[in-house]
């Protein structure tokens, strides 16, 4: 044992104390927020070009119907046009970037309007250009019935709820709770788990290939059992893993802290209070108390929403499944980077490994749809797809068996797979020259010591 945590300290002390190291753990959360929010605010960013669409109204029934936006300028005439005349060369900058033909009373003949163009038209263009006909559509539906003062009581009908969702706790206690948000953090710790057990999963195999290579292993198990340098390596790259995790997850909490202390002050917002904050429109020494209001409203529901999920359990859990899915991944991991030579060599041990956990990532991405149902459920018991699923399906609730049930599936099937990967490591590390087959592999297990 006391070689096995000379190897673990040796293993772990040389990774954090990189550079690499500390600046990934800085730089990570910046990046992935990054990816996250920079593709979603460009997509959001108005464009200059405002795209012209040509209305062709053969009816004359249907002026006046579209209006223009900062996205597109509708331009309106009677009459006809074959699409012979709308493939005529001309300037791109001013030709239409669609034409939308009305053939007949689309009252009458629901086909009757066609939309052409010479590029494949964008989603957001054929939603501004049917949806504003279907509106117009509608009321001149509703208005043939001869209804009096229709207009105005579909106006006044038109109702929007405003509906609060409460979970009844198994104590008594009734907590506000919020789908989307329930949903948004299952899918960000499911990313999480996958991102954690592909990249140190693949520095474990990267890790071992690299020793294998050098020669350095020869000298190594001179003096350690290969089984012990297989499980120091796994363990200290997996507490390298958790140790940046620890820092993400200190540096969130201090962020949401210190955010919450300083909008709140005493640890929440009275509803009333940012009721009036919110009516005042004068600002006070420079602050716009109104966007302030706004910021601490804003505080004040996500620490509501935070307090709907039971944090401590949802961490508790994260780790453990963490856990008992980084040793299930790494010793496959460090069984392949055993047997191999070089990275060409890894590709037909990969594809199977590398298939079942997107499938994981998938089944947990589908079971926020319906976290009791069986793809949920029996994903949650399979080991090689419980780690990911699972943290889908704890912040809208699991019971207690099935959770109990889940991890003694995974840590049997982790210390399982870590022996099976440990009899092919302590053959496969010696082995030079000989590209393996699984069916060498299946005798590499059978071999006594």
């Amino acid at each position: 044992m006391s070689k096995i945590s000379l190897i673990i300290e040796r293993e772990y002390l040389t990774r954090v104390q990189k550079k690499s190291f500390i600046l990934m753990t800085i730089l990570s959360p910046i990046i992935m927020v990054a990816l996250v929010f920079a593709p979603i605010w460009l997509s959001k960013l108005s464009s200059d070009e405002t795209r012209l669409i040509a209305v062709i109204d053969q009816t004359g029934l249907y002026k006046d119907i579209y209006h223009d936006s900062d996205e597109y300028h509708f331009t309106y005439t009677q009459g006809t046009l074959s699409p012979e005349q709308m493939r005529v060369d001309s300037d791109e900058s001013t030709m239409p970037y669609a034409y939308v033909i009305i053939k007949d009373n689309l009252l009458d003949n629901p086909q009757g309007m066609t939309i052409y163009s010479q590029k494949q038209i964008i989603a957001s263009c054929e939603l501004a250009i049917i949806s504003q006909m279907e509106d117009y559509l509608k009321d001149e539906k509703l208005l043939s019935y001869n209804i009096p003062d229709i207009k105005r009581i579909i106006d006044e009908s038109n109702i929007n709820l405003q509906v609060d969702t409460i979970r009844l706790e198994e104590d008594g206690a009734e907590t506000q709770t919020s789908t989307e948000f329930v949903t948004f953090i299952g899918m960000v710790m499911t990313l999480v788990i996958y991102m954690f057990l592909m990249l140190y999963g693949g520095q474990v195999m990267s890790s071992v290939m690299q020793e294998k290579t050098n020669r350095i292993v020869e000298v190594m198990v001179s003096s350690v059992k290969p089984f012990e340098l297989m499980i120091g390596k796994i363990v200290s790259i997996g507490l390298v893993g958790l140790t940046q995790l620890g820092i993400w997850i200190i540096f969130l909490v201090g962020i949401f802290l210190s955010a919450g202390a300083y909008f709140s002050f005493s640890g929440g917002v009275d509803p009333a209070q940012m009721s009036d904050m919110a009516a005042m429109t004068t600002t006070m020494n420079g602050v716009d108390t109104t966007q302030l209001a706004g910021d601490m409203g804003a505080m004040a529901e996500v620490q509501q929403m935070l307090g709907s999920i039971n944090i401590t359990q949802l961490l508790v859990c994260f780790v453990l499944f963490f856990i008992g899915g980084y040793i299930l991944y790494a010793s496959l991991f460090a069984a392949i980077g055993s047997a191999v030579d070089n990275e060409s060599d890894t590709q037909q041990f990969m594809i199977p490994i590398t298939f079942i956990i997107i499938f994981a990532l998938y089944a947990g991405i589908f079971s926020a749809e319906n976290p009791d149902g069986p793809l949920a459920l029996w994903c949650s018991m399979i080991p090689f797809t419980s780690p990911i699923v699972m943290m889908v399906r704890i912040p809208f609730g699991v019971s207690t068996w099935e959770l109990v049930l889940s991890m003694v599936i995974l840590y049997g099937s982790a210390i399982g797979l870590a022996w099976v990967a440990g009899r092919i490591y302590r053959v496969g590390i010696l082995m030079y020259g000989k590209k393996p087959s699984y069916k060498e592999m299946i005798k590499w297990i059978r071999y006594k010591a």
